[in-house]
């Protein structure tokens, strides 16, 4: 078994498990018993990989970005997640996780949403599959994020503004939970991180390293070998950066960057780079780093994307950054938002505040002229237009 892969009890290194109220026990350990053995059946795959073609439009391109390659004087290839239906990676992890559901008998699905992409992709496969669907979204991020809201409410999901605390993806998170607890026989949390107890880490992983299979597949094509030299991923709870290194985990030749969101700087509070400032601690459901107070209580996290403005990791990311084999980097608002104007004037692509991080890390770093490095484009930038168009006129 690979050194970075979930093990029986659930844990990567030190990290992962299931902590959870005894009500939900019984859920978690049903999910545990059966989802390997159905994601890997072949009914399950031959109907998951032909909704990610045909419904999805599978596979993305790999796409070597000339002027980003100048500028940095190497081979920079991005990895186009955001021409996936629905603008975003969430969609691959939405479409396995809902055949999964039906296969369970579930037939109503709660979800968490920040940035919205994962609610809009849970709305989406809900409609496809006719089953009934509520996502839980801060009010600070409906408000900031309504184009997607009104999407999702378009697609029949309810869509909950969860006001407690400060409005954002850790207190949906937190509502989407209670909501488990109180109709845990019919419901299916479909969870859009690579957060929460095991298994769900391990499956969201699996669900998006369709990622990671077509970089191997496509760099062959390209450059004549699997394996690139960088991987650069953007990460909050951690979905696209775990679809992104998944097939490559074990080569430590490559190297693997995870772009976080450092806000306003790690040391002003303003943060919610959890790598580099989280401790041990435990987070809706799992053992990870956590930034936390005194009390082990979450501190509110800070970032200008309302998809990374969560205080926890997922286990995997924690335990490959403690380890050694990731490296992370906090981006600040200011380095994001540079990095998206540069893409857009460059390329012609407006990506997402998420994906924007990840391209701020590719000045963080020094390249060699042979390098080729793999970034994933993890979403579009329809959704925060207005963020850009605020801060492009000041």
């Amino acid at each position: 078994m690979s050194k970075y892969e979930v093990n029986e009890a659930g844990f990567f290194g030190a990290y992962g498990g299931a902590s959870i109220p005894e009500v939900l026990q019984p859920r978690v350990e049903e999910l545990r018993k059966c989802y390997r053995e159905i994601i890997s059946s072949e009914n399950f795959r031959k109907e998951y990989d032909s909704l990610l073609r045909d419904y999805v439009g599978r596979p993305t391109p790999l796409y070597l970005s000339k002027a980003l390659s100048k500028v940095h004087g190497c081979k920079i290839y991005l990895k186009r997640e955001d021409l996936n239906f629905t603008g975003a990676h969430k969609i691959n992890n939405a479409i396995g996780q809902i055949l999964l559901a039906r296969h369970m008998g579930k037939r109503r699905v709660v979800a968490e949403t920040g940035a919205g992409q994962h609610g809009v992709a849970a709305a989406t496969v809900c409609a496809l599959m006719n089953m009934s669907c509520t996502v839980y979204m801060g009010a600070v991020d409906v408000e900031r994020q309504r184009p997607n809201v009104e999407k999702m409410r378009l697609l029949g999901a309810n869509v909950v503004a969860v006001a407690k605390g400060g409005g954002t993806l850790t207190n949906a998170c937190d509502e989407a939970l209670n909501d488990w607890c109180q109709h845990p026989e019919e419901t299916y949390y479909l969870i859009g991180s690579a957060v929460g107890p095991h298994p769900y880490p391990d499956l969201v992983a699996r669900m998006q390293s369709v990622i990671s299979e077509e970089i191997r597949r496509q760099l062959l094509e390209k450059e004549g070998r699997e394996t690139p030299d960088y991987l650069v991923a953007c990460i909050g709870g951690g979905s696209n950066a775990a679809g992104t290194i998944f097939h490559y985990l074990d080569n430590e030749e490559v190297k693997i960057i995870l772009a976080e969101a450092g806000g306003k700087g790690v040391d002003t509070g303003m943060t919610a780079a959890t790598l580099t400032i989280g401790t041990d601690g435990v987070l809706h459901g799992a053992r990870s780093l956590v930034i936390q107070d005194e009390r082990g209580e979450a501190v509110e996290p800070y970032s200008i994307s309302a998809g990374l403005d969560y205080p926890g990791i997922g286990p995997l990311h924690a335990h490959l950054v403690r380890s050694g084999r990731a490296q992370a980097l906090p981006i600040t608002d200011d380095e994001a938002l540079d990095a998206a104007y540069e893409l857009n004037r460059l390329d012609g692509i407006l990506p997402a505040l998420e994906s924007a991080h990840a391209l701020g890390a590719l000045h963080r770093l020094k390249f060699r002229p042979d390098d080729v490095v793999v970034m994933t484009l993890s979403g579009r930038g329809d959704k925060d237009i207005a963020t850009y168009m605020e801060h492009a006129r000041q």
